[in-house]
């Protein structure tokens, strides 16, 4: 049989980064490394060629200091302090790529080392910094994350612009420093189009992965840590006809589900929807918050123009920020809030983004604008348009509703997303405002999102906008290439001593991939589909993916076979248009091509991998097994 299908197997990254740090350590073992000759590893987690590990002992407890010496002076330094130990693992991180990097390490007895780390020029096509305005005195050691809307990776960069952390690995959605120091966002394992993932991860500013958190019905957009640990995480369930219209509370050790909330139960799915919206995609939800002085749940429903609280113990719904057109008459005189204050000025918010909880109780979101209206006939073209980050007031005892603040809406089109995006607060006045969907097409806000424009095309050009005020006063702008989710000022170094080595943990599992019962009749052939196929098999510790490229309409089917029993799983390679597409990084440049994960879970033994491609079933030459 010739081959024409493509075969990899591949270990977890968690297991890849465990065999990794047991090969360094056995190496740092091998000699006696003290601080006049410390061991140098760089990129020691395999995913952030920005960043280095160094190890060594001392004779008696001490605590080091490290310091990431500046381009240009001393102020830009980067330093820290670590805990007091004999033996010593200094993470070394904000490293300037394509540079010679002078790294000291120092003692309080007066000892130092200078060690130099060289380190290489960061792939071609890495998202960089275009324009910047700030000073190194206002961001001190805090860099911008940027975490990816498509191809591109997550990325930070300093005062200057310049990277100086970036992960190879395309991690998805949002990315939120929990109390440990660590950081949460979502796995880059592909489980389900558009955009969904395996589950959440937690790492560190090395790369280090601690824990996978997998969910039944994947992670998608935002999660959320509770004062416990545990976690918040959005979710759906695939075992139904819609989507991102759940969300979970996961237990930080176990990975176990505590308690879902099903928003059906508390939303009609077929009324307000925004111009975005299908039966399928109905809410489309993008962030959750919890709020501990009203013990309620904040969602952010894009597909609905509609911002809703529920109570965390009932599930009950509160109230409702949104556009009441549209809407039950009932629905509206009980969870709508009327416009107060400067009413002429008012704006409600559209296929919004990141809705937060201030400490006094206003509601921050990021407006997105597009179509601003509820009727068709009332949609707002995008080169007309605006989008902004928005504060509002609102008494639930009144059920009123005052816009307190917005930013953005002045830039008009220049600043227009529609989609992705986020807003923080800092404190009273001190704002952060990522308008990260920015996409124009001959000069003029693009008609469609970022990752359907062609970024090759010289009349297509897309954009990143960061910006952060205080009291009215812009102290920060950051302009890059490339559209970005969501953006987190974030301190490169955390208290404490973060490290642990140790391999890291699989929690939580996986769903039982849907099977189809009606298997067509179709010809055994002995041979391998065409290489027009392009047929690619990816096999890892818990999953099967498969890639495969399909003339519209096609009868495909993938058979997993063996002596006892065989499933199938339909391959829809019916064409599809995604109205949201929050994250471009499964998107295939071929229509044509789809693909499809099958889980582990629920299989046992040794299976035979093949195909039914309209009337004949081919033999891949593939197997592989399930314990």
């Amino acid at each position: 049989m010739s081959q024409k299908v493509k075969y990899t197997s591949s270990e977890h990254l968690i297991t890849r980064q465990a065999n990794a740090e047991k090969e360094f350590l056995a190496q740092f073992e091998e000699n006696k490394y003290t601080i006049d000759n410390p061991f140098v590893v760089q990129n020691p987690y395999l995913i952030n060629p920005l960043c280095a590990l160094i190890l060594f002992h001392t004779p008696r407890e001490t605590a080091p200091t490290v310091t990431v010496c500046g381009k240009r002076f001393e102020r830009e330094d980067l330093r820290h302090t670590f805990a007091a130990d004999t033996f010593h693992k200094l993470p070394v991180l904000g490293l300037y790529e394509d540079f010679a990097n002078r790294v000291i390490i120092s003692l309080p007895d007066g000892t130092e080392k200078e060690i130099v780390i060289q380190t290489a020029k960061l792939p071609q096509d890495v998202c960089r910094c275009l324009n910047i305005m700030t000073s190194a005195d206002y961001m001190q050691d805090n860099f911008m994350f940027l975490t990816p809307a498509g191809k591109n990776l997550p990325t930070a960069y300093d005062y200057k612009g310049d990277i100086r952390w970036l992960l190879t690995e395309n991690t998805m959605f949002d990315i939120k420093r929990a109390a440990n120091g660590n950081l949460l966002t979502g796995s880059s394992r592909f489980c389900r189009m558009p955009y969904n993932s395996t589950g959440l991860v937690e790492l560190d500013m090395l790369g280090k992965i601690y824990k996978e958190y997998r969910l039944p019905g994947n992670y998608h957009h935002d999660q959320f840590e509770m004062e416990d640990g545990n976690l918040l995480v959005l979710t759906q369930d695939f075992h139904r006809e819609t989507v991102e219209d759940m969300c979970v509370l996961i237990d930080r050790n176990t990975g176990e589900i505590l308690k879902q909330w099903d928003y059906t139960t508390f939303l009609p799915q077929d009324v307000a929807g925004s111009g975005s919206q299908d039966a399928h995609d109905w809410f489309h939800n993008n962030s959750v918050w919890y709020d501990k002085a009203t013990h309620s749940l904040t969602f952010s429903g894009r597909h609905q123009d509609a911002i809703v609280n529920i109570d965390f113990d009932s599930g009950k719904l509160n109230w409702i920020i949104g556009d009441p057109e549209g809407w039950p008459q009932d629905m509206v005189q009980k969870y709508f809030f009327t416009p107060v204050g400067d009413v002429a000025n008012f704006d409600w918010q559209y296929e919004q983004h990141a809705a937060l909880i201030c400490p006094n109780g206003d509601v921050m979101c990021f407006d997105n604008g597009q179509y601003r209206a509820k009727k068709k006939e009332n949609y707002i073209k995008n080169r007309d348009n605006f989008s902004r980050g928005v504060r509002y007031r609102i008494d639930t005892e009144k059920m009123e509703i005052e816009q307190v603040w917005q930013y953005g809406k002045e830039r008009g089109q220049e600043f227009f997303s529609p989609y992705i995006c986020n807003v923080e607060f800092y404190e009273e006045g001190h704002y952060m405002v990522h308008s990260g969907g920015i996409g124009f097409k001959d000069g003029y806000a693009a008609d469609m999102l970022g990752p359907f424009l062609d970024a090759k095309d010289p009349a297509v050009a897309l954009r990143s906008v960061t910006v952060e005020e205080k009291d009215g006063t812009v102290l920060y702008e950051l302009e890059t290439e490339g559209n970005f989710y969501r953006a987190e000022k974030l301190s490169i170094y955390h208290h404490g001593e973060n490290l642990c080595f140790g391999p890291g943990k699989l929690l939580g599992r996986l769903d039982v991939t849907p099977e189809f019962d009606t298997v067509p009749d179709a010809e055994p052939v002995d041979a391998q589909p065409d290489a027009w196929h392009n047929i690619v098999i990816e096999e890892d510790e818990d999953r099967m993916v498969f890639h495969g490229r399909f003339e519209r309409g096609t009868l495909a089917m993938i058979c997993l076979e063996n002596d006892k029993e065989s499933h199938h799983y339909f391959l829809n390679t019916s064409a599809s248009w995604h109205l949201a597409m929050c994250s471009g990084a499964f998107l295939e440049d071929d229509d044509r091509d789809i693909k499809m994960n099958i889980s582990k879970e629920g299989l046992k033994g040794k299976f035979a991998v093949k195909i039914i491609i309209n009337d004949k079933k081919f033999d891949t030459g593939v197997s592989f097994f399930c314990p």
